[in-house]
């Protein structure tokens, strides 16, 4: 498969119009039914090539687009989730310049 291909596992006979906020792959338990004892089975049977971590954050995406940014009457979340993450994003690589100006009791 090349980039902008289709997914191997889709059959445009059998899906219809092509989703690429859907997973064409073979089904499996989600993570919120699987019991702990069967939580280790449920990882190895994932697919754990940086190719896959890309699908699923592409699927992740797109589903979010679709929920908050295509719709008719799109609301405020949105912007706010896009500004709430810039802010976590930028604390977090500042945090190394931030630690340090922390107030101590006792110092």
């Amino acid at each position: 498969m090349a980039f902008g291909d289709y997914p191997a596992e889709y059959n445009p006979k059998v899906h219809g119009p092509y989703d690429p906020a859907r997973y064409y792959g073979k089904p499996d338990t989600p993570l919120g039914q699987v019991k702990l004892n069967e939580l280790g089975a449920w990882f190895g049977r994932r697919d754990k090539n940086p190719k896959a971590a890309a699908g699923a954050v592409s699927r992740a995406f797109w589903r979010w687009q679709h929920k908050y940014w295509q719709p008719k009457r799109m609301g405020i979340a949105p912007f706010f989730q896009v500004i709430v993450g810039g802010m976590v994003f930028f604390y977090a690589i500042n945090y190394g310049k931030l630690k340090h100006h922390r107030n101590y009791k006792y110092h």
